[in-house]
């Protein structure tokens, strides 16, 4: 199957066998593509803390800094309504019909909607840095649960994903004590391992911009329905920010995930988001004169290193990036 014509309804090719990291040129490829989405992502905690002068901490998986400025004017559930209303427009004229496509997308929509949600309630009553440190465990939940469903994890992997997970640790941990916030952020790192599993089946099935159009209308809708149920008072809505959430943060980087997970397996890719708040204190301390202490230099080179160290193959050729299809 080429990579221009999945198939929709079509009865899905086997991946059972077939290495998504073997080619090098791709899997550079992607390993590029979501580095370009943790770049990203980074930059929405500079962009949002210069726009309305909140203070935070660095940035996790999803946007944690930004949902922590913006979240201080807007409510959770009426944050994730807008962003995702902005981004389901962009999208809208790329929608198709098909049920496959739609059973898949609004599966991952869900996922993706209920790790957006965890965060932004988490963050709520817990630090943005410590939101990216409990968010990170999602880059050791990922081989955790492709080992428990049978799949075979390389040791390159493992070793990968603990080291950027301590990197995290010392970049990102305050050394406050817990609160239910992190209890929230828990279930976000639990469904993005989950999501990036799923993606990394589904991309293979459908059109990118197709697939992530369906889902940017699925988190449009879970978050509609829990702003009805939840019904907050709205103030200010910041516009410019919510627009770069939506367009940039949201459309643009799920579509390029899509593209990316094509060529690098779910357990490479969640080392790769480490990278995320590596990004976010760079452009803080380039940008906003903030200072990241030893401890935290020491931390974004482990993840860094971790990143690197996760490009390379496994001794065993059946790794974790050979796909079950049932």
């Amino acid at each position: 199957m080429s990579e221009g014509t999945p198939a929709e309804d079509g009865p899905s090719p086997s991946l059972v066998g077939v290495e998504i990291v073997a080619a090098g040129g791709s899997q550079w490829r992607g390993t590029a593509g979501l580095v370009l989405v943790t770049l990203l992502w980074g930059t929405t905690f500079v962009v949002i803390r210069a726009a309305v002068g909140e203070a935070g901490g660095a940035a996790g998986q999803i946007d944690a800094g930004a949902q922590g400025a913006a979240g201080e004017a807007l409510a959770p559930s009426a944050l994730l309504a807008l962003r995702f209303g902005i981004a389901s427009l962009v999208f809208a004229p790329f929608l198709r019909r098909g049920w496959r496509l739609w059973r898949g997308g609004l599966e991952l929509s869900f996922w993706l909607w209920v790790g957006y949600a965890a965060q932004t309630v988490g963050l709520q009553t817990t630090t943005a840095s410590s939101s990216a440190f409990i968010t990170s465990l999602s880059a050791i939940l990922v081989p955790l649960f492709l080992r428990a469903a049978g799949r075979s994890v390389g040791p390159v992997v493992w070793l990968a994903a603990s080291l950027a997970f301590v990197g995290v640790g010392l970049l990102s941990w305050d050394g406050g004590s817990p609160v239910i916030g992190d209890l929230w952020t828990l279930g976000t790192a639990l469904a993005y391992a989950i999501y990036l599993i799923r993606v990394e089946r589904m991309t293979w099935d459908h059109d990118a911009l197709a697939l992530t159009g369906v889902q940017m209308v699925g988190v449009f809708a879970l978050s509609g329905i829990w702003f009805g149920v939840d019904r907050p008072a709205v103030g200010e809505i910041p516009w410019v920010e919510l627009a770069y959430l939506g367009v940039v943060c949201s459309a643009a980087v799920v579509w390029l995930q899509m593209k990316a997970q094509r060529l690098i397996s779910a357990a490479r890719a969640a080392v790769i988001f480490t990278l995320e708040p590596v990004w976010a204190a760079l452009f803080a301390f380039a940008l906003l004169g903030e200072r990241l202490a030893w401890m935290g230099w020491v931390g974004a080179l482990m993840v860094i290193g971790a990143t690197l160290l996760g490009q390379l193959p496994d001794r065993k050729k059946t790794s974790e990036a050979v796909v079950s299809r049932g």
